[in-house]
């Protein structure tokens, strides 16, 4: 009997079967892993709107339950993800940011927004605005300039199944006036000025948000009255220039 090739058959099976259950125990616990990241991504949302929303201030329940459902994480480059919940703008291309979460919410909450409330939205970026609207109100119709970033909203909101969202590739400057007039408008890029066909649009007891100024920015609370437009200074702000403004 050739004892060495024995001996060797039996060390090649022995290895075989070890790293068959190395390699099952690698598999389980990938399985784990990936089990285990939508919680750990939950969890990350609900600290975000405890410790950066709620503690600063934002109260209105409806805002912070959109905020608690939406998952941001979606709305990310895929190398960001675990980055979706922290306390800052994030890159999503183009030049473009996803908003701070905090501004995001404080934004939503100035509107006072109503459930049959039509609102545009100028600047759509990576679709998240979008999201937290679409669960407050009846339709959101929101304007992009660039087509690539609209597109990857519209994947990404689609896949969320969002069926009050319309999408328009364009100049946000001038609004959308085929779906005017609006009860609501939300700007999350900042013109020099207010654009004044968003305030022709905006029916008389509207409201709109919107960030103004060149490098120093204002955040400006707008009521359209049948006396004119009110005007409320809010906190300063930075957001990327409103692309497309004459």
């Amino acid at each position: 009997m050739d004892y060495s090739r024995t001996l060797l058959h039996y060390s090649l099976n022995i290895f075989i079967l070890i790293g068959s259950i190395l390699a099952g125990n690698c598999n389980k616990l990938n399985e784990q892993d990936q089990k285990k990241t939508p919680d750990r991504l939950g969890e990350m949302r609900l600290k975000m709107v405890e410790y950066q929303i709620e503690a600063r201030g934002v109260k209105n329940q409806k805002v912070l339950e959109a905020v608690r459902k939406v998952p941001r994480h979606l709305f990310v480059p895929e190398h960001l993800k675990n980055q979706a919940y922290a306390d800052e703008p994030l890159p999503i291309g183009s030049g473009q940011t996803i908003s701070q979460p905090y501004i995001v919410a404080y934004m939503t909450e100035q509107l006072h927004l109503q459930e049959n409330d039509r609102v545009l939205e100028v600047g759509t970026g990576s679709g998240y605005q979008a999201a937290i609207l679409a669960e407050l109100v009846d339709s959101v119709f929101t304007i992009e300039i660039l087509p690539e970033l609209s597109q990857q909203a519209q994947k990404v909101l689609q896949g969320l199944d969002y069926k009050n969202i319309e999408f328009k590739i364009g100049n946000g400057f001038y609004g959308w006036p085929e779906k005017a007039p609006f009860d609501a408008i939300i700007v999350t890029a900042a013109p020099e000025n207010i654009p004044q066909p968003l305030v022709d649009q905006l029916q008389e007891g509207g409201r709109m948000i919107i960030p103004v100024g060149d490098f120093f920015q204002e955040l400006y609370l707008i009521r359209k009255t049948a006396k004119g437009l009110e005007k409320e200074r809010k906190l300063p702000v930075r957001f990327v220039p409103l692309q497309g403004e004459p």
